[in-house]
Parts: C-alpha cells; structure tokens; sequence
C-alpha cells in the first residue's frame, strides 16, 4: 500500500502532470479555506446579531455597564496592538500584502499568519469596527495555499499558484462568489491569464465555495429582494450618469486612505492606545447609528426595506466613510472590501433619490441604483471592473443584470482613469514598501555612522 502511495506520488511530481497536481492540490486547499472561512464568518455573523442588542440593552442600563464595555473594548484594543507587533503581516486588508509576496517583495510565516489574522480579525470587526471580512478572508486563504506548498514542497513557482488559488478561495468563501474569486485572481492578484493560474484557482473556489454553502445556504450574501430588469439601451444616459456620480463620490477613498494611515502614524500617542481609538468611536455609533458598526451587509439589507430619507443616506454615507477610515488608519487586521460595497450601495441609493425628485427615475428602480452603485464603487477604487461586475451578480442574485453593470462600472472605472486614480491595493502596497525601505535605510544609516 505505501508503495502504491509513493509511486502515485512520483508519477504526480512529474513537470507535465502540473496542471493535474494544481487542480488536486486546488481542491485540497479549497476544502481546507472554506472549513476556516465557514468559521470566521459565523463568528462574525453572531457579532452582528449580538451588538444591535447589546447597545439597546446598555442605553437603558445603568453607566456603569457602559463603563465596563469600554474596558473590555481597551483590552480588545491592546491585544490588537500586541498581535500587529507581533506579526506585522496580520495589519490591514491582506490583500497588499498577499500581492507583495505575489510580486517577491514580502516574505510570510503561514502558519502564525493564520492563527493570529483570524484572531485578530474576529476581535475587531467583532467588536464593532467598520472593516470587512473579505480581506481577512483572502489572507487566511493565502496562507492555507501556501501552507499546502510548503508542506507539499513544492517549486517557488508552482507555490505561488497555490497561494493565489487560496486568496481566491478565500474570497468565494467570504461571499459565495466563486466565479468572482476565480476572476479576482487572474484581473487583480496576478494580472495574468495563466492557464495554470486559472487551473488551481477554479479548482479551489468552487470547492470553497461548496463547503461554506453547507453551513450558509445558497442564499446570496446581501438581500436586494426581486431586482428589476434594467434595459440598457432605455436607460443608457441614465445608468451613465450613475456611473459618473458614483465615480466621482468615490475619488474620496484612497486619498482618504492614505491620509488616516499618515495621520494615525504621526499621533503622538503610545503605540498601543493607537488601536483602541477606533474602538471607543465605535461606543458612540453604538448609541447614535449603530447601522454603520461592522461591515455593513446589514446596513445594505436595510436599504432595499427602510424608506430613508435623503438626508438620512447623506449621514449614513458620511458616517460610514469617516468610521471606516479611522478604523483603516488604526493597522488592525480588517478589510476595505465589504465597506467599500455599502459605501457604493449608499451612493446608489444617494442617486436613485436625486433622480427621481428629479422626475427621471421610474418607480421601483431605486434597487437597481444601489447594485449598480456597489460595482461601481469598487470598479473606481479597485481598478477591477470585471471582478466587481461578477461580484455583484453572485453577492446580489442579479445575473439578468450583465450589460448595466458593465456599463455602469466601465464608467466609473474610466472617471478614475482620466484623473489619475491608482488601483487602492497598488497603493498601500506601494506605501508600505516605500515605508520598509525608508526603515532599511535609517538603519544602514546608522550603521554606517557606529563604523565611523
């Protein structure tokens, strides 16, 4: 029998059975991602049910109460600042970080990044912080990919493969998106079309993605109800004009980005409060707007049923986007990804009411609006425009919806074109390369300054 194993071993190493040992290897990986994803989701799942009534329950308690979750926040909060120091790697999205290893340029313990990105994650957008489970997600993948590499000794080269089939898993698990996590692979991750690419990564979603949906269901992640079918050639100038809005709203982001992480750099306050200021804001949204706490997938639910007002998105959009860049700024493990969907389903849902005040907007559209507006967001701040319009379908149910969406994102994706918008994950991946080198930098400095 072990002979039987060895020799099957041997005839799979073989250089022109790669495709053969990515796939299986691919199913192996897709298996493992989506028993950690199917985890980190429920455990981030029971936090949003929980916190509506724990914040309703402490408005009408007695201080002291408040008092006490304050302290648990601040111990939340320092041992998120210990994990980041710890492992440096666990800090933001992943995603930058998974393209840095991906472009030779970081290097990842996988097995400590595992353990302490879920820990930390769970920690954080447990309790409250607007971030995402989607980076998180792709990062855990990541590593279980390139664990499955190491472990398998595979070549660097037929490991990067895996660990890009893991990213792209984790993102199918995180969403039931497995198509999306296939294309997020080739358009973002690797910008590459490989056929090898493209071998592991279906292998690894669609089994992700199958074994998250025995404990989910098949119900696609956010609620929209009954979308209607949008003609695009009716509606041409229309959906255009969403697509420019949106596009234009969204501008904001990887500024806004960029100058949280600068400014939280630059506190001067001890290292480890750093990550316990977003918590404490998250109290007072607790009180005033508990909607814009966690990620957001009840928030984008809430659209579709509550009639807001214009006034009220203004303020939940406004919220949401300041909250979720002091959350960002802080470095504790979390992600953009989710956030940026609510932020473009509140500018969809900002635009339907314009334009039907405006008298343009036929009555029961206003959906449409806010799956529209979730793509084009994330086509204008992500650069991926066909990732976000394969997204969208799976994580709304809306696959009748093809040709707008496309429409829609191309526009926004071409507003960020034309004014010089760069990929957000090319960004902070730049940002903290250019950090790590100014490090090296001052220590050769220095060195060179004891020799002398």
């Amino acid at each position: 029998m072990r002979q039987n194993i060895l020799a099957l071993l041997d005839w799979l190493a073989a250089p022109e059975r790669m495709k053969l040992r990515l796939f299986l290897e691919g199913n192996l990986i897709g298996v493992l991602t989506g028993f950690v994803i199917a985890a980190f989701r429920y455990l981030l799942v029971l936090s949003e049910e929980a916190l509506p009534r724990l914040y309703a329950w402490l408005a009408a308690a007695s201080p002291v109460w408040t008092t006490a979750w304050c302290a648990v926040l601040a111990a939340i909060g320092y041992v998120l600042y210990r994990i980041v120091r710890h492992e440096p790697m666990t800090s933001g999205s992943g995603i930058p970080q998974i393209e840095g290893i991906l472009a030779g340029e970081m290097q990842m313990n996988w097995a400590r990044v595992l353990a302490w990105k879920f820990i930390g994650a769970v920690l954080g957008i447990g309790a409250g912080l607007s971030l995402g489970r989607e980076g998180p997600s792709v990062q855990l993948g990541a590593c279980l990919g390139q664990g499955v590499g190491r472990m398998a000794r595979r070549a660097p080269g037929e490991d990067r493969y895996l660990l890009t089939a893991g990213a792209g898993a984790g993102l199918a698990a995180a969403f039931n998106a497995p198509l999306a996590g296939v294309i997020f692979c080739l358009e973002e991750l690797t910008k590459d079309f490989s056929p090898l690419v493209l071998m592991g990564a279906v292998a690894a979603c669609v089994t992700a993605t199958t074994v998250v949906q025995q404990f989910f269901g098949l119900a696609p992640v956010f609620h929209m109800g009954d979308v209607p079918v949008v003609e695009t050639g009716s509606f041409f100038l229309l959906l255009v004009l969403l697509g420019l809005f949106v596009g234009f709203v969204s501008l904001a982001f990887n500024r806004s980005l960029t100058f949280s992480l600068d400014t939280f750099a630059h506190l001067k306050l001890p290292a480890w409060s750093k990550p316990m200021l977003p918590l404490f804001v998250s109290v007072a949204f607790g009180f005033a707007l508990p909607q814009v706490l966690g990620g957001g997938s009840p928030l984008v639910d809430s659209l579709v049923v509550c009639d807001y007002g214009l006034t009220m998105l203004c303020v939940l959009f406004a919220a949401k986007f300041l909250f979720l860049m002091v959350c960002f700024g802080s470095g504790v493990p979390g992600g953009i990804f989710l956030p940026m969907l609510v932020l473009g389903a509140l500018a969809g849902a900002i635009f339907a009411r314009l334009a039907a005040l405006a008298g343009v907007l036929p009555d029961g559209l206003a959906v449409d609006c806010m799956v529209f507006g979730m793509a084009a967001y994330f086509a204008c701040v992500v650069k991926s425009p066909i990732t976000g319009t394969v997204l969208i379908m799976e994580m709304t149910g809306s696959f009748a919806h093809m040709l707008p969406l496309i429409l829609v994102s191309m526009t926004a994706y071409l507003v960020s074109e034309l004014t010089g918008g760069r990929p957000v994950y090319e960004m902070l991946l730049s940002r903290s390369l250019a950090i790590r080198d100014r490090a090296r930098a001052r220590i050769r400095a220095g060195s060179r300054g004891r020799r002398a």
